[in-house]
């Protein structure tokens, strides 16, 4: 009987699919265009109450994930956990891209993940 569960384990780990390499790799790349697409973006990035400029902005977010990236395995705990609020005050990132119009940064940036998730690759 021995013999027979370690067959079975011995099949089940040849035929198992492979660590989630492509998971992590795809991950890893969304975030990357999540803050490209922050640093290109001519928006102002309001945090704590004040505006930040787009570059500034996302140098905040890589840090924030730097602190955080053992917690974060996909683009959407990326935005939950670095992109949505302070973790000084709590308060809500907000983005304003057009005057009068401004948005969470979370919101703003779940579409813009959509969005590059639908191109074609």
């Amino acid at each position: 009987m021995r013999i027979l569960g370690f067959l079975l384990a011995t099949i089940l780990l040849v035929f198992a699919p492979p660590a989630p390499t492509y998971a992590v790799t795809k991950s890893r790349e969304e975030i990357t265009h999540l803050l490209d697409f922050v640093a290109k973006s001519p928006c102002a990035f309001f945090r704590n109450g004040r505006a930040y400029p787009a570059a500034e902005a996302r140098a905040h977010l890589e840090r924030k994930y730097a602190v955080l990236k053992d917690r974060i395995r996909t683009a959407e705990d990326f935005i939950n956990l670095a992109a949505a609020r302070s973790s000084v005050s709590g308060e809500s990132y907000r983005v304003r891209c057009n005057p009068g119009q401004e948005q969470e940064t979370s919101a703003w940036l779940r579409s813009e993940l959509l969005r590059f998730r639908s191109q074609p690759r």
